[in-house]
């Protein structure tokens, strides 16, 4: 199995150079990990003591963030080293003051394994949520490294689990600690045999939590905003912004809508807005005069939406249409209902968000128009939702010192 996954492996990394002849975020990936070992040598010290952590992409990077930094302010003489699968995480957080040193994670393979960590002689590994590399996974419970996968989420049908799923559990045994965000996960665990682990929580509740308490004013959006009722739509795709131009194209209620598109390359926002018949203006064209004419602002930047979700009194979150949905808890810390699509079961803050009625699944333009006319026009239900949703975030909240907590004494 091991010599069909390191083909598997190399197929993998052939079909990413076909694609890179014709694909930005595939002809980045290539072109991150050109060199690497050669990098690598010429930028780590030998007499650093540095943590790893690895993050998938820029989403398990939020997931973790309050770990990086809780762990470095308790050891601020070890080096924070943070790789990355993916472009979309290394190339808006290459530049993180956080971190001493940031890697595209090389290729799985046992040689690239070995290079790698003897280079880095890591003192202490953190892999974010779903991470599970073979080559790198062995290679660092053959050096003894601790190794824990943090803020981890198991489910029934994961390979683990089948009859067929051996190999995959071999990886299982390289964590020194699994810090899980439920039970289920830790009984899952349990019957296959697996029982270091520890019940956490999940490090997003931290992060958002502490996003909202530090987070700033944005002059042009709160001019946008004035004294009208809002509703953020973050990360949409374009099934979601089908639902939602119909909505705002046709409500009578006197709502704003802002919305994050999750492209925003300049003809996908140019479609956006035509598609609006009412006044919609860019945020990167926008001025303070005038600003509380337009019914519609389309944030055509990236790292404001989590900012943005403060001005909400609804939020909609995109990708239920999709793969999944984005982040739901980053609006629900500023006490707003949150809605998304279909797709969201795999999601367990957003089946809790439904649970607690502070969340709603729509499937429909129609199941969206009701949705939000039933909130907009009855205040105090559009109140008692969005204290739900608080009270949901601060009630999770706690998960990285749990964590930081277990590892100093292990």
């Amino acid at each position: 199995m091991t010599f069909i996954y390191s083909i598997i492996i190399q197929i993998y990394y052939f079909l990413i150079l076909v694609f890179s002849a014709f694909s930005t975020k595939a002809k980045f990936w290539i072109k991150g990990r050109r060199n690497w070992y050669k990098n690598l040598l010429e930028t780590v010290s030998v007499n650093d003591q540095i943590a790893w952590f690895h993050c998938a992409s820029l989403g398990e990077f939020e997931q973790g963030r309050t770990l990086i930094e809780a762990y470095k302010k308790r050891n601020p003489d070890h080096k924070i080293l943070i790789t990355f699968f993916s472009p979309s995480g290394y190339q808006v957080r290459k530049n993180y003051s956080g971190a001493d040193y940031v890697f595209y994670l090389p290729l799985d393979t046992k040689r690239n394994a070995k290079r790698f960590i003897a280079t880095v002689k890591p003192k202490v590994v953190f892999f974010v949520k779903y991470e599970f590399w073979y080559h790198f996974l062995n290679e660092l419970k053959s050096t003894g490294a601790p190794t824990y996968l943090v803020s981890a989420i198991f489910r029934p049908n994961q390979i683990f689990f089948k009859w067929y799923g051996g190999w995959n559990r071999r990886m299982l045994c390289c964590f020194t600690r699994i810090f899980l965000q439920d039970r289920r996960s830790k009984q899952l665990l349990a019957d296959i045999g697996y029982t270091n682990t520890t019940v956490a929580g999940d490090t997003r509740f931290d992060r958002v939590f502490a996003t909202a308490k530090s987070t700033k004013e944005i002059h042009l959006i709160k001019e946008f905003c004035g004294d009208s009722t809002i509703i953020v739509a973050g990360s949409t795709w374009p099934k979601d912004e089908e639902l939602l131009i119909e909505f705002i194209n046709t409500t009578s209620f006197p709502v704003k809508m802002i919305v994050a598109p999750h492209e925003i390359s300049s003809q996908h926002i140019k479609n956006l807005c035509s598609a609006i018949n009412h006044p919609v203006v860019r945020y990167t064209n926008s001025e303070p005069k005038n600003l509380r004419k337009y019914k519609v602002l389309a944030l055509d930047t990236i790292g404001m939406l989590a900012s943005a979700y403060q001005y909400g009194h609804i939020a909609y979150v995109g990708g239920g249409f999709g793969a999944g949905i984005h982040n739901t808890l980053e609006p629900a810390t500023f006490g707003i209902p949150v809605l998304f699509g279909p797709n969201f079961k795999k999601f367990r803050e957003a089946c809790e968000l439904i649970k607690i009625g502070a969340g709603t699944s729509v499937n429909t333009a129609d199941e969206l128009n009701v949705a939000l006319s039933n909130l907009l026009s009855n205040r105090s239900i559009l109140k008692e939702k969005g204290r739900k949703s608080r009270e949901y975030i601060v009630k999770n909240v706690g998960a990285t010192n749990i964590i930081t907590e277990e590892i100093s004494g292990i």
